[in-house]
């Protein structure tokens, strides 16, 4: 995964009228903090931080930060949005070792067509759309491809179906479904009018036959 460089500026003031000044100067407030350092206040152009996090590894781009003229590793660990406007109000990077494992959450796409699922007129339902795993930062994916192909009805695809790139690893149970095969809700009536009108065609045999017994007796 390749590095991205983002200059960022200290000696910001704190507090929520001077973050309101920096967003509307086109700047985004934040912190840099990790690795056993102290925490940093800084804050970053909106449009380089933008750029930054719009490539295909999006929050999971590397990015030197640029402070005071030292370069350091980071990561972004948490975006602060407005509740409405989902404006970007704070950012959170985190100090990375290159040479030491990092949590990160990574995108879950789903591939291949589960024909076995459709043909009952069922559907895929994707319950896990990011995975933790750990890595180090060079070995993070950009995201983790699992195979529907033969996804049966009543069954999941589980983590452990999930394969790693190498040298990364993850501690979610391998049991824990990514997704299900389902049947959908107008299958399951569907199903149940049939059972329902198959079990009155019984009852209606049966008791035709019995009514037909009870005549030959009359005889």
């Amino acid at each position: 995964m390749s590095e991205l460089l983002l200059k960022a500026s200290t000696g910001r003031e704190i507090g929520t009228r001077s973050s309101r000044r920096l967003r509307r100067e086109g700047q985004i407030p934040g912190v840099v903090y990790g690795l056993g350092e102290d925490p940093v206040s800084i804050s970053v152009e909106w449009p380089d931080l933008r750029r930054a996090l719009t490539t295909d590894a999006g929050v999971n781009a590397l990015i030197d930060l640029e402070i005071d003229g030292e370069k350091q590793l980071t990561i972004v660990k948490d975006i602060q949005r407005h509740p409405v406007r989902r404006d970007v109000l704070h950012v959170d990077f985190i100090r990375l070792d290159a040479n030491a494992e990092v949590a990160v959450d990574v995108p879950v796409v789903l591939v291949g067509e589960a024909k076995n699922v459709t043909q009952m007129s069922g559907m895929v339902d994707q319950v896990m759309f990011t995975l933790t795993v750990l890595s180090r930062p060079a070995d993070i994916p950009t995201e983790l491809e699992a195979n529907i192909s033969e996804l049966e009805v009543n069954e999941s695809l589980k983590v452990s179906d999930v394969p790693l790139p190498e040298g990364v690893r993850t501690e979610v149970d391998a049991d824990e479904a990514v997704a299900n095969g389902v049947v959908t809700r107008s299958t399951l009536e569907a199903m149940r009018a049939e059972e329902a009108a198959a079990e009155a065609g019984e009852e209606g045999e049966g008791g035709a036959a019995a009514e037909a017994s009870d005549d030959g007796d009359s005889d």
